[in-house]
């Protein structure tokens, strides 16, 4: 208990002092990283790996998305009720090493005979990844909670938005190292080598965290409970209009975001003939490093702008969401590798600051003891509807227009798998003209009709602005 705590003013200083509340939040940044960069790495090795094992679009959708997310959202729930009155570093301990381990496994997915049954690599892989979503659904509701407990609500949109950096930053990681691992080694040495050092991750976390008194930075008056029950947190949610409007908002651009980087590296192998490694290295990473600025200048800003205006952290996601449109349109139409770069650049930097906005307004609205369970039903929303269904959008649209394409250029029977890696170099002349239209077209028309929803979730976020006021508990 510090001489802060003993004088009330944890609200203002927030839990123990300051470096050792920058440690903890860089700590749980490091592993927020690490948590995006076990799941994209998925969508860096695509180029390489999808190929290998005869995987469609839809069925890379299904693995980078719903495959993952469905049990990720379902495990949520109960995990961050688990954490509003249990143990948040021990949660996260064992749910980074179990999301870790299965990472790694996801290096192992081969085709299994047993007896007279087998079991396909795809089938194989799928159950790795729902493996790594279980672990996964124990880390940002409880990181969530941690850092509302350790920052006061002056500074909490700047820490959550520095927290938020883990997506972009995770996904660049994957991109810097799992890419050239891929080019190098493979795409299975790449989910060891970045999947392994979890398990050391896990046990620093544990030794080196201490877990913060709930409620500490609440300023004094602040309604507490001691024990929330499951529907009493669920009633406070309910009554929040904003977290509502801006879950719809953030769910959205999850479905676009997430679909959009989930085949970001394949869009830019079939347009432009990237490999893996050269797609990680010259296109994902800047456009990762745009889009983590952006999700910190969303947060800094409207902790600058929120004296003023407490509704920034919402109209500010929205004016970057309706930017972004333009940029997206840019990047998926152009021949040019370069301004698709500028594109994707400047689109990401735009939109991501809604990462910042989403934790600020869900911990912001809700009482200390219904924090975790509120990330968690937004994280449910995010990941089930977002995650689940954005990537296995796109996948399956892709494949609609393909066959469509395909059967208008007289080649209706022609698979495409046929257009993908070694298989394609052995087509007739005339099917390989059809591959070369409709393998990338597809997927581009397809990442088209996803971005241009961005404008719809921007419409959500400024919508949130007519309640966000009145339902902050902190004013």
């Amino acid at each position: 208990m510090t001489a802060a705590a003993d004088a009330g003013q944890g609200h203002i200083h927030g839990y123990g002092t300051r470096p050792y509340r920058t440690y903890v939040l860089t700590a749980l940044l490091f592993i927020f990283i690490l948590n995006f960069m076990d799941r994209t790495l998925l969508s860096v090795v695509a180029p390489q790996m999808k190929p290998e094992l005869g995987i469609s679009d839809t069925g890379f959708g299904l693995l980078t998305g719903f495959g993952f997310a469905l049990l990720y959202t379902i495990v949520g729930v109960p995990l961050a009720q688990l954490a509003e009155t249990r143990h948040r570093v021990w949660i996260m301990t064992i749910c980074i090493a179990l999301w870790s381990l299965m990472t790694a496994m996801c290096g192992l997915a081969a085709e299994i005979t047993i007896g007279s049954i087998t079991i396909g690599a795809f089938w194989v892989l799928l159950t790795c990844r729902v493996g790594v979503g279980i672990g996964e659904a124990g880390c940002t509701p409880q990181a969530n909670s941690l850092i509302a407990d350790y920052y006061p609500p002056r500074t909490r949109s700047t820490a959550l938005g520095y927290y938020a950096m883990g997506v972009t930053l995770g996904t660049m990681l994957a991109n810097v190292i799992g890419g050239p691992i891929t080019d190098a080694l493979g795409w299975r040495w790449a989910f060891f080598i970045l999947g392994v050092p979890g398990l050391l991750v896990a046990l620093v976390f544990k030794l080196t965290v201490r877990e913060p008194p709930r409620g500490y930075t609440d300023p004094p008056g602040t309604p507490r409970r001691e024990v929330v029950r499951f529907m009493d947190g669920l009633r406070e949610i309910a009554s929040k209009k904003s977290f509502w409007s801006m879950t719809t908002a953030a769910t959205i651009a999850a479905f676009c975001g997430y679909g959009i980087s989930s085949f970001q590296s394949l869009f830019i192998n079939r347009t432009f003939g990237l490999t893996a490694g050269e797609a990680a290295l010259m296109i994902n990473v800047p456009v990762a490093i745009a889009s983590s600025l952006g999700t910190l200048g969303t947060g800094w800003l409207a902790e600058k702008i929120g004296p003023r205006s407490v509704s920034a952290i919402a109209w500010l996601p929205a004016a970057g969401m309706a930017i972004s449109v333009p940029f997206y349109v840019l990047a998926f139409t152009t021949q040019d590798l370069w301004l698709c770069l500028a594109g994707l650049v400047i689109g990401g930097g735009a939109k991501y600051g809604y990462l910042a906005a989403q934790y600020t307004i869900g911990q912001g609205v809700v009482s200390a003891q219904t924090r975790a369970l509120s990330t968690a039903v937004l994280m449910f929303m995010l990941n089930l509807l977002g995650y689940g269904l954005g990537p296995l959008f796109i996948g399956w649209l892709s494949d609609v227009l393909f066959k469509s394409q395909a059967a208008a250029l007289g080649a209706a029977d022609l698979a495409r798998s046929a257009c993908e890696g070694a298989a394609r170099a052995g087509l007739p002349a005339r099917l390989e003209a059809v591959c070369a239209q409709a393998h990338p077209q597809s997927l581009q028309q397809s990442l088209l009709v996803t971005a241009s929803l961005y404008a719809l979730s921007g419409a959500f976020f400024l919508l949130t602005c007519r309640w966000l006021k009145q339902d902050l508990v902190a004013k």
